[in-house]
């Protein structure tokens, strides 16, 4: 193990088995816990984000509490709401996350990889950059070692492993470990355990954003394939659509 705070960003998310159906006036997904707890025997703290604070302050508490029954010790809640939230993006969560970061002297930040509704996979190394600490990206495995981290980053070719000095930034992959479920006992536990809540300015963070959203739109729908019988058959047919 190693001495220091460990920060784990929380997040609410749309479940991948769900078919999201977008409104007209909705450009932001509803958000499912994703919790990685791969480091023992630190002070975690937990970051949360909610758009207004009825009902999604409620929502948002209630991800901490489960986060806070699968082990972690404190949780942070930083309200951002009305129009900061509608234009919150991996940018915005970074500056966030760097301010916690320092104000509670973390030694290691932990992030998913990718979230699973604006797909970005900016987050953890924005935040890596703001705070110019070393980064382990796509991490399926980590240990600790002394002052170090060596980390097993999944990459297109294979696996690749690192190691990078402390305080650092790690963001994790499906395959880091397996999510531990909260028990009732720790369930009952979280309940008395303490949520900070802050709004970003009290971290001196500027939320403003250089982005706007134009329009979220579903992908087209897939057309039916259409079989053939021989190889003649599938040349005529890409000439007939056009495709040679």
């Amino acid at each position: 193990t190693m001495s220091g705070r460990v920060i784990v960003g929380v997040k609410r998310v749309i479940d991948y088995a769900v078919k999201v159906i977008l409104f007209c006036c909705c450009n932001r997904p509803i958000y499912v816990l994703i919790f990685y707890p791969v480091v023992t025997h630190l002070t975690l703290c937990l970051l949360a984000n909610v758009s207004q604070l009825t009902p999604g302050d409620c929502c948002t508490r209630e991800t901490i509490r489960t986060a806070l029954a699968m082990g972690a010790d404190r949780g942070i809640h930083v309200e951002v709401t009305g129009k900061d939230y509608e234009t919150l993006g991996p940018l915005q969560i970074s500056k966030i996350l760097a301010a916690l970061a320092k104000k509670e002297d973390a030694q290691l930040v932990i992030l998913g990889k990718q979230a699973i509704d604006d797909d970005c996979n900016q987050t953890g190394q924005m935040t890596a950059a703001l705070l110019d600490w070393p980064q382990g990206t796509f991490a399926s495995e980590v240990t600790l070692e002394g002052d170090k981290i060596k980390v097993v980053r999944e990459i297109d070719g294979g696996l690749e492993t690192i190691k990078i000095n402390t305080p650092a930034v790690v963001t994790a992959d499906l395959r880091l470990n397996t999510p531990r479920y909260a028990t009732l006992p720790n369930i009952m536990k979280a309940k008395k355990k303490k949520i900070a809540s802050m709004k970003p300015a009290d971290l001196g963070v500027d939320l403003t954003s250089r982005l706007e959203v134009l329009s979220v739109e579903e992908p087209p729908q897939r057309q039916a394939g259409v079989k053939v019988e021989t190889v003649a058959d599938l040349v005529a047919k890409l000439k007939e659509l056009g495709r040679i």
